[in-house]
This record gives C-alpha cells, sequence and structure tokens, in this order.
C-alpha cells in the first residue's frame, strides 16, 4: 500500500509529482495525511484533510457526495474504512482554540480546515482501529524549541488505542512511540514516498527525485 505526505498539490510543479508517483508505483491502495489539494486520482486514495484544501470539495466529500463523478477517492473524517484488511481512520482539520468549541457547522470560509469537539467526539467511538491518520502531531512527537503537539490527538490515541499513527503537516520525518502507539511523522509527497505492509504495518520510506525542479508553493 502507498502511504504519501502532504501534497499541496493546487501547485502544478507539486500535482505533477503526485501523479508522477501514481505512475511509477501504480499502487493498488493510497492513503494519504492530509494538504491534498487535488482529488481526482487514479487510484483508490483514502485521505483526512489538511488545512490547505479546496474546502467546497471537502464539504462535498463530508456529505458523501461525489464531486468528480467516479473515482475512487474518500474523505476519512472521524470515520473509518476498511482498506486492504486494516481499520483505517482519521480525523480531518486541524486545531484551533478559539474554534474548537464551537459546532461544526458554525464554521465558514477557510475556517472550515479546522477539527471542532464534535469531530473528536466522533472519532473517540471508532472500535478496532489499526491506522490512525491525523494532520496534527500529538504532544511528544516534535520540538522546534517547544512542541507543536496537540493534546486533542493524544487524548484520541488514548481512547481508540490504534496500532499506527501517521502524521502530516510538519513535512518532517520523525518516530515515537506514544500512548502505545507507534507514531510517525511523514516528509512531504515531493521528497519522499512510504510502502505499508497491512500485514505487519511495516512502513518502509522511499527517497525519490520525481519532483527534483518543483518548486515550494
Amino acid at each position: 500500500m502507498l502511504v504519501l505526505g502532504d501534497a499541496h498539490a493546487a501547485d502544478p510543479a507539486r500535482r505533477e509529482t503526485l501523479l508522477a508517483l501514481y505512475r511509477t508505483i501504480d499502487p493498488d491502495r493510497v492513503l494519504q495525511v492530509g494538504d491534498l489539494e487535488y482529488y481526482d486520482l487514479p487510484a483508490p486514495t483514502w485521505f483526512i484533510a489538511g488545512n490547505n484544501e479546496d474546502f467546497d470539495v471537502i464539504e462535498s466529500m463530508r456529505a458523501n457526495e461525489r464531486p468528480f463523478g467516479e473515482p475512487d477517492v474518500h474523505l476519512l473524517a472521524s470515520t473509518v474504512a476498511t482498506v486492504d484488511g486494516l481499520r483505517v481512520a482519521g480525523l480531518s482539520g486541524n486545531y484551533a482554540p478559539t474554534k474548537y468549541d464551537q459546532p461544526r457547522s458554525a464554521l465558514t470560509g477557510d475556517r472550515r480546515r479546522h477539527f471542532t469537539h464534535e469531530d473528536v467526539a466522533q472519532a473517540r467511538e471508532l472500535e478496532d482501529i489499526d491506522v490512525f491518520l491525523t494532520h496534527e502531531a500529538p504532544t511528544g512527537l516534535l520540538s522546534y524549541g517547544y512542541d507543536p503537539g496537540c493534546e486533542r490527538v493524544d487524548e484520541l490515541l488514548e481512547a481508540i488505542d490504534p496500532e499506527l499513527c501517521l502524521v502530516g503537516h510538519h513535512h518532517e520525518h520523525h518516530e515515537a512511540e506514544i500512548a502505545g502507539t507507534r507514531v510517525v511523522s511523514l516528509a512531504p509527497a515531493w521528497e519522499r514516498y512510504y510502502t505499508l505492509d497491512s500485514e505487519t504495518l511495516a512502513l518502509e520510506a522511499h527517497d525519490h527525485d520525481l519532483g527534483a525542479n518543483a518548486s515550494d508553493p
């Protein structure tokens, strides 16, 4: 199974890198951890929304609509899907303390990028999760002279106890064990791709040069 970090594919060069990965690897299944920004993809893909998306498209997916017709691309928004025999769940969005206690229906425009207490409460009820996708990191994973982690993600790891948690947003590969879960912050798709063994949950990183000439968005 192909696993991808942030794609930022609204940028044409990043989009070409993303599609080149799909063409080169020809995956049967794909997991992606947010900031995708391009959704008409050539292989079945399960992803979470990040803080950079087309939020009109994301809202249509939340409503179980198919904005691109039949392409097999699925949003995980405090929901779970069976992917290659694994129960994969995800929390879409990033954390904003001023918006967290509001109902999701109150979020408008770009503020739809955040998750709320309703999203976290729904995710807490998920059971038997093998792989959990989140755009925000838990605490204890990364440090920039301060810990950028989100305690709401900590709470979810403790509540649903996944075997593996994959994290986007930070564009940096780092691993830790947190609350009994192996947690991996993924490098962005223009630097690395990952493969996941669905039987053992072994995650392997692969550097590539498909986006060597792409500029940052």
